[in-house]
């Protein structure tokens, strides 16, 4: 069959060239890069890491020598001190992590966030002080509700019992867990470290519908900004100028 003449032939036809995906960073580079920022804010983590590798090895060694296989033990002693290694990284590292935000507003809500399953975690404070910049957040999971301040212990607490007494009256049944970070000297006061640790190890008396029952009941309390009706664009709505004017 004849070409008709609009027909680009095969040669003329564009090629389309595919794009380039940005090469995702290796396993290596994440671990390097994991590593400085870990040293950068405690430098004795290359030490235990050191110990964590060494001490495995040398044991494997000695054990080694003394039953005559020289490859298998100190293979074997390698790979269990490379893996206690990359444990004590991952703890030194979560640890640097929160290090590095101690005292930054907000730490809180990132310790609860650090969470992954079994609780229902409010992304933004569902109280804070506009003047102090104190907040409160919180967190439901089947132990009950969690409320945690970040702030002044001392300061913070007017602000966290505010906050209890409200959602009491939303949910009176419900226990209410009340923490504010600090430096565990008085009580009530936990390690930003040790939030997420001490969330997970309260004990569940809720049941998960119960759970989702409580979460509507405190949706009534809305956040810190007043609701907008539906169908209505606060960027975009106008004042009546005639109702201004007295007409």
């Amino acid at each position: 069959m004849a070409r008709s003449p609009r027909d680009p032939s095969p040669a003329s036809k564009p090629k389309l060239t595919k794009a380039k995906k940005p090469r995702k960073q290796g396993r290596l580079r994440q671990l390097k890069a994991v590593y400085d920022m870990t040293v950068k804010v405690d430098p004795v983590t290359k030490w235990w890491m050191l110990l964590a590798v060494g001490a495995p090895l040398a044991v494997a060694i000695v054990i080694g020598i003394a039953t005559d296989h020289w490859i298998y033990f100190p293979l074997l002693g390698l790979m269990i001190g490379v893996l206690a290694g990359m444990f004590v990284l991952a703890r030194r590292a979560e640890r640097a992590a929160y290090l590095n935000i101690a005292g930054q507003k907000g730490a809180a809500g990132a310790a609860l966030n650090s969470i992954r399953r079994g609780w229902t975690i409010e992304q933004e404070p569902v109280a804070i002080d506009p003047r102090s910049q104190d907040m409160v957040f919180r967190a439901v999971g089947r132990p009950g509700i969690v409320l945690v301040g970040d702030g002044p212990p001392q300061r913070v607490k007017k602000l966290l019992e505010a906050e209890r007494r409200k959602v009491a009256r939303i949910a009176p049944n419900v226990p209410v867990h009340v923490m504010v970070v600090g430096d565990g000297s008085s009580e009530g006061e936990v390690p930003l470290a040790k939030v997420a640790g001490r969330v997970q190890r309260l004990k569940p008396v809720l049941t998960k519908s119960e759970v989702g029952a409580v979460l509507k009941r405190l949706k009534a309390l809305g956040g810190l900004r007043p609701p907008v009706p539906q169908g209505i664009d606060p960027m975009r709505a106008r004042p009546d100028r005639k109702a201004m004017r007295g007409r």
